[in-house]
C-alpha cells in the first residue's frame, strides 16, 4: 500500500458530474477527456508500483506543492535509501515522434514535453527540501504506460522509461538494497503535511443549478434510468443494484461540490433526486449522517 494513496482530483468529479448533466463547450469536453485519461494512466502506474517493497520504498501519489509561490504536482515519488525517485506518468495513445528537444503529434503538432515537466518538477522539489534543511541525490523518470503508444526518434540519453521496460523496471527497481530510517518517514510526513488537497487552477465552465440535469445517476455508469424503491436502487442500463441511502449521501457529496455555498435541506435534495419519492426517507437519512440545523422550514444540514 502506498504511504500516500492517489484519489480523485476535485476537478476531475466536478468535470465528471457535469458532464453528465450538461453539455459541456468542445475546449471542456477535451480537458475533461484529458483528466480522465490521466487518472487512468496514474492508476495504472500505482498498480505496478503497489509491487514495491514498503520495508524499502514509500510510494507518495499525487503531491501537489508550492514552493517560493509557484506551484507544482509530482504524479508519484519514490523514497529510497540512498535516491529519491520523482515520477512523471503519461498515458499517451498513438503515434508520436521526438526531434530538437520537442515531443510532436504525427501531424507535426508539438506538445507539451514531458521531460521538461519533470525537470521542473524536480528543481521545485529541491527547493522545498532545502527549506527543510534535507539533502538527498533526486532521479527523476518519464514513465509513459500506454501499450499503444510509440515514440519514433526516441532518444537513448534521456530519463524515459516506455511502456514495454515497465515491469522489468520496477522489478530491478524493487530489488535495490533500501533500507529506511526515521529520516525517510519524517521526510514523507512533511510533503503529506504540505500537499495542497485543491488545484489553484480551475478550468471548469461556467453553471448554474438551474441550468443542470436533474435525477439521481448510477453509482457505475452514471445513467439517469434509474429505478428507486423503499430500500433499493436499481439501474436499468448495467443492472447494478445500490442501497437508497447511498445513493442519496452520493447526491448530497455531488450537490456540495457543485454548490459549495448551497444549503443542503430536505425539499433540495428531493429536487435534485427526482425518483426518490419519500421526502420522509430522505429527511431520516439526512438526519442520521448530518448535524440539523434550524427548525422546521428553516432546516438544513451539514
Amino acid at each position: 500500500m502506498a504511504y500516500k494513496e492517489r484519489i480523485e482530483s476535485e476537478e476531475l468529479k466536478l468535470f465528471r458530474f457535469l458532464n453528465n448533466r450538461m453539455v459541456l463547450p468542445s475546449k471542456e469536453q477535451k480537458i475533461y477527456l484529458y483528466l480522465e485519461k490521466g487518472f487512468k494512466g496514474e492508476v495504472m502506474f500505482d498498480q505496478l508500483t503497489e509491487e514495491l517493497d514498503p520495508k524499502k520504498f514509500l510510494v507518495l501519489n499525487d503531491l501537489r506543492l508550492e514552493t517560493s509561490s509557484t506551484n507544482f504536482q509530482i504524479d508519484s515519488f519514490i523514497i529510497g535509501q540512498g535516491t529519491h525517485f520523482p515520477c512523471e506518468v503519461k498515458n499517451y495513445e498513438g503515434d508520436y515522434y521526438y526531434k530538437s528537444n520537442q515531443f510532436y503529434v504525427m501531424n507535426d503538432t508539438v506538445i507539451q514535453n514531458p521531460l521538461d515537466q519533470i525537470k521542473r518538477s524536480e528543481t521545485l522539489l529541491l527547493q522545498t527540501f532545502q527549506k527543510v534543511n534535507y539533502s538527498i541525490p533526486i532521479k527523476s523518470n518519464v514513465f509513459f504506460v500506454n501499450p499503444a503508444f510509440t515514440l519514433y526518434q526516441a532518444p537513448l540519453d534521456k530519463p524515459i522509461i516506455y511502456p514495454t521496460q515497465l515491469s522489468k523496471y520496477l522489478e530491478e527497481f524493487n530489488r535495490k538494497p533500501s533500507v529506511l530510517t526515521d529520516d525517510h518517514y519524517k521526510i514523507a510526513d512533511y510533503l503529506v503535511k504540505e500537499h495542497k488537497p485543491a488545484s489553484p487552477y480551475t478550468r471548469v465552465p461556467p453553471y448554474t443549478y438551474e441550468l443542470l440535469i436533474k435525477g439521481l445517476t448510477c453509482f457505475s455508469c452514471h445513467s439517469f434510468l434509474v429505478l428507486a424503491g423503499e430500500t433499493k436502487i436499481v439501474c436499468n442500463v448495467c443492472g447494478l443494484v445500490e442501497k437508497v441511502e447511498n445513493g442519496i449521501l452520493r447526491s448530497v457529496e455531488e450537490l456540495q461540490l457543485l454548490f459549495p455555498a448551497i444549503k443542503i435541506t430536505t425539499n433540495l435534495v428531493f429536487q435534485w433526486c427526482k425518483v426518490i419519492e419519500s421526502k420522509k426517507q430522505i429527511r431520516r437519512i439526512l438526519q442520521k449522517h448530518y448535524k440539523t440545523v434550524g427548525t422546521r422550514h428553516t432546516t438544513y444540514y451539514i
